[in-house]
């Protein structure tokens, strides 16, 4: 059966934003953010003093995440996004500040408001997710 010419179709938050150069975009802004913020220090002292391999890492990442090329899963295996993470004491503190460099980095590089709001609350989700320390009471 011929496609049906009235469905459009159905693009990837990845399609959407451009592919890779606005992914890359989006992760080097990203990191800018966390090097240049003050607000951001909590999370930025979790990294490495050289930022390049966490760039890279996370652009593979959400290459997959947002349903472009699955080049994390291809190089390293399953994410296990949490259980990697699990050295660093991640808290609502490092969460909000990780939020707020990719909040701004979004902000910057996606003119599309309505996929941004979308990404806004996934990600907000998975750094939720990644939270790892009580807080104190």
């Amino acid at each position: 059966m011929p496609p049906d010419p009235n469905t459009l179709p159905v693009l990837t938050p990845y399609e959407q934003m451009g592919g890779e150069p606005t992914v890359r975009q989006l992760v080097r802004r990203f990191y800018q953010l966390m090097d240049e913020l003050p607000e951001a220090w909590g999370v930025r002292r979790m990294h490495a003093e050289e930022l390049g391999g966490s760039e890279e890492k996370l652009f593979l990442f959400l290459s997959g995440w947002f349903g472009g090329p699955n080049l994390y899963v291809e190089r390293f295996g399953p994410p296990f996004l949490r259980a990697r993470h699990l050295p660093f004491a991640i808290g609502a503190d490092e969460r909000d500040q990780w939020m707020l460099c990719m909040r701004q980095a979004l902000e910057e590089t996606m003119a599309d408001t309505d996929l941004r709001g979308r990404l806004l609350q996934s990600f907000g989700a998975l750094a939720d997710h990644m939270r790892n320390r009580a807080e104190p009471a």
